[in-house]
Parts: structure tokens; C-alpha cells; sequence
């Protein structure tokens, strides 16, 4: 279990951290997602993905869902709090020059292969996975039929599938 946070926890703070924005929150729902990993290993299926993707998505899926019940709390248009940099907690730096670099070329890859997606796809992708929008609400903000929105993001899921691995 340490070798599995040791190895994902940094991916999974990042996009924990961009869906629900506030640090504390995005601590909280790291550590709801971990503990989530330990009890349900036996869920884990390799032929489904690899356990990077398996954390990735359990992350997301927390951050939602944190993001939604903030939502339902009334209170999603109450401020950020601000807080200063040198007092932000952060995540402690990687313990090896090899997990940088690792992580590096992994996040400029993932940028990368973002970034060669149509603009439609991005966008719909970026707002689904990192704004948390249901293929519904995609659709009805953009007015795009349903239809439409599946199948944009999932072609740009699996272009984005294609160029990452022909990176690694």
C-alpha cells in the first residue's frame, strides 16, 4: 500500500486539487481515496486498466462527489478560502531525482496529448473530468445533443489512450 501512495499520490492530489480547488478539501479526499484503495482491493480488475488509472479514477470520483455535496450544502458559491503560499500546505516534494523526472515527463506527455485533442474534445473532457459535469449537464451547457457529447469525449479518451502509449 505505501509502494501504490508512493508511486500515485502526487497525480492524484492534482486532480483531486483542481476539481475541489481547496487544499484542505483536497487532502481530505486524497486520504478518503487511499483508504477507499485499501479497502477495496479486491475490487481491482487489470484487465480494466492499470492501478494508476484505478487510483486516478477512485480520486476523481471522491473529489466529485465532495464537490456535489458542497454543492447541495448550499454553499458552493462561498468563497475559497485564501491562504498564503508559504502557509498552503502542500504535498512534500518527490524523494528521488528519478521520481521528478518520471513524474515530469509524465505530466508533460498528459499536457501534450490534451492539447493535440480538437477543441471540442478538450473541452468537453476538461469540464467532465476536472469540473465535474455529467455527460447531461455537458450537454445542455454547450447545447450539444447527448449523443454528441459521448461521443466526443469518449473518440477523445481513446486518442488520448493512442498517444500515451506511444509515449511510454
Amino acid at each position: 500500500m505505501a509502494e501504490l501512495y508512493d508511486r500515485h499520490h502526487r497525480v492524484a492530489y492534482a486532480i483531486v486539487r483542481r476539481i475541489v480547488q481547496s487544499p484542505s478539501d483536497a487532502e481530505e479526499v486524497l486520504q478518503e481515496t487511499f483508504v477507499r484503495v485499501w479497502s477495496r482491493a479486491e475490487t481491482y480488475d487489470a484487465r480494466l486498466g492499470s492501478p494508476a488509472a484505478w487510483v486516478v479514477r477512485i480520486a476523481r470520483n471522491r473529489a466529485i462527489d465532495r464537490l456535489r455535496a458542497r454543492q447541495a450544502r448550499s454553499d458552493v458559491n462561498a468563497p475559497v478560502p485564501v491562504t498564503d503560499e508559504a502557509t498552503e500546505r502542500e504535498l512534500p516534494a518527490p524523494d528521488t531525482p528519478e521520481s521528478l523526472l518520471h513524474s515530469t515527463h509524465a505530466a508533460m506527455a498528459v499536457r501534450g496529448a490534451v492539447a493535440a485533442l480538437p477543441a471540442a474534445q478538450r473541452t468537453l473532457i476538461e469540464a467532465a473530468f476536472f469540473e465535474g459535469y455529467t455527460h447531461q449537464e455537458l450537454s445542455a451547457r454547450f447545447g450539444v445533443p447527448l449523443g454528441t457529447v459521448k461521443t466526443r469525449i469518449r473518440t477523445g479518451l481513446v486518442s488520448l489512450r493512442v498517444r500515451l502509449e506511444q509515449t511510454a
